[in-house]
C-alpha cells in the first residue's frame, strides 16, 4: 500500500495565506502514484478541516465545509479520528507558517500521536522561530551576528526609558524593530529615529509580546538552505537583489520584484565559510530536515547571520528549491521526496528511544 501523505495547510498565524501557496506546491509536486495525498485546511480561528485525497493537480485548495458549532479541539478529535487509521504508514507535512506551525506546537502534537512528519521538531522549531533565543544560542558558540536587544512588553511598560537608552547606546539608529517569533518581515520596521522606534514598537507589539531591535548591517542578503538529519548538507548560497532598504511582506510575496542571484557573486573561500555556519547553526539548534539561514554580507565580506528559518516558503519559486537545484540539480519533487524520507528515518530512530524503565 502507497504511504499516506498529509497536507496540513492555513492555520491560525498572520502567515496564512503564504502557508496555503506552499501547500498547493507541495501537493501538486507529489507524486500521486506513490502517494495517497490528503490535504487537511486549518481556518483562521484554528478549526481543522479533512478536504480529503488529491488524484489530480489543483488549481486552488479546499477549504472545506466547517459545521458553525465546531470548535478547534472538537475539529482536531474529528480529523485525528477520520485520517490517522492504524495499519497504514503516514507522514505528514506541516506547510505551515509561523504562529502554531512553525514554533514547536504542530510538532508536538505529532509526536503524541506518534506521526512522522518533515522538518524539525519540537525544540528545533520553537527556538528557531523565536529569534530572541536563537541569537542567545548562536552568541554562546560563537555564530557571527549583529548588535542586538531584546525585551517583552511587561519590561517595556516598567522601563520604557532605559531601555530607550539601552537601544540608542548600543544599537544606535537606523535599527529594525522585529516581532520575536513572526517571519516573512510581519511587523517589521526600519527606524532612523526615536519617534519611528516608538510606532514601530507599538506595531511589533501587536504581533508578539516580545520584540527584537537589531543594529543595521549594510550588506548584501544572502541564504543558504540546509538538507538532512545527523549529517546535513548545504546548497551553494543565493541572494536576493534588493531595491528596498529591506525586504517587507509586500516586497516578497506581493509586489513580485525580487530578483534572485544563484549562486551568489562572493569568493569561493566566503563561499566556504558560509556553509560551515550554517551546519553550525542546525546542529547547534539539533535541526532536521531542512533549515534556510539567512546571512548579511558586508563590502568587506564579513559575514552576519540574520535568522533561521525552519519551515521557510516552498513554492516552486521559492529560494529554498532554487538553491538546491542550482547546487546539484534536485527538482522540487525530489526534494519533496528527500523530505519524507528524511521524516520516515527520524522517526524510526525516535522509536529506538526506551519509555518505560527494565525490569
Amino acid at each position: 500500500m502507497n504511504t499516506q501523505v498529509y497536507v496540513l495547510y492555513g492555520g491560525k498565524s498572520v502567515e496564512h495565506e503564504i502557508s496555503k501557496r506552499t501547500a498547493l506546491a507541495i501537493i501538486n509536486a507529489l507524486d500521486k502514484e506513490k502517494y495517497d495525498v490528503y490535504s487537511i485546511y486549518i481556518n483562521n480561528e484554528g478549526i481543522w478541516c479533512n478536504t480529503g485525497k488529491v488524484t489530480e493537480e489543483l488549481k486552488e485548495l479546499r477549504e472545506g465545509e466547517v459545521d458553525v458549532d465546531m470548535t478547534p479541539t472538537l475539529s482536531l478529535a474529528t480529523v485525528l479520528q477520520e485520517c490517522f487509521s492504524p495499519g497504514r504508514e503516514h507522514v505528514v507535512i506541516p506547510a505551515l507558517h509561523g504562529t502554531y506551525g512553525e514554533d514547536g506546537t504542530i510538532q508536538g502534537l505529532l509526536e503524541l500521536i506518534d506521526v512522522p512528519y518533515i522538518g524539525n521538531g519540537i525544540m528545533p522549531s520553537a527556538i528557531g522561530i523565536d529569534k530572541a533565543m536563537t541569537k542567545e544560542i548562536f552568541s554562546k558558540v560563537g555564530i557571527p551576528q549583529a548588535e542586538y536587544v531584546f525585551f517583552t512588553i511587561q519590561e517595556w511598560r516598567r522601563r520604557d526609558s532605559q531601555i530607550f537608552e539601552q537601544i540608542e547606546n548600543k544599537i544606535g539608529y537606523p535599527c529594525f524593530v522585529k516581532p520575536a517569533k513572526l517571519g516573512s518581515s510581519v511587523g517589521v520596521h526600519r527606524c532612523q529615529n526615536r519617534d519611528e522606534l516608538i510606532e514601530a514598537l507599538k506595531d511589533a507589539f501587536t504581533f508578539d509580546q516580545k520584540v527584537v531591535v537589531d543594529k543595521e548591517v549594510i550588506g548584501r542578503e544572502m541564504q543558504v538552505a540546509v538538507i538532512g538529519n545527523e549529517n546535513p548538507e548545504c546548497s551553494v548560497a543565493g541572494e536576493y537583489i534588493l531595491e528596498k532598504s529591506f525586504m517587507d511582506y509586500n516586497a516578497k510575496y506581493v509586489d513580485g520584484n525580487l530578483i534572485p542571484v544563484i549562486p551568489a557573486h562572493i569568493p569561493d573561500s566566503l563561499h566556504k565559510k558560509m556553509q560551515e555556519i550554517s551546519q553550525q547553526a542546525f546542529q547547534v539548534l539539533n535541526g532536521s530536515g531542512l533549515m534556510r539561514v539567512d546571512f548579511f554580507v558586508t563590502e568587506e565580506n564579513d559575514l552576519y547571520v540574520n535568522e533561521v528559518n525552519t519551515f521557510p516558503g516552498f513554492t516552486g519559486h521559492s529560494m529554498f528549491p532554487a538553491l538546491w537545484e542550482a547546487t546539484n540539480g534536485m527538482t522540487y519533487p525530489e526534494i519533496i521526496e528527500t523530505f519524507i524520507d528524511l521524516a520516515i528515518e527520524r522517526h524510526q530512530n525516535s522509536r529506538q528511544i526506551q519509555y518505560t524503565r527494565g525490569e
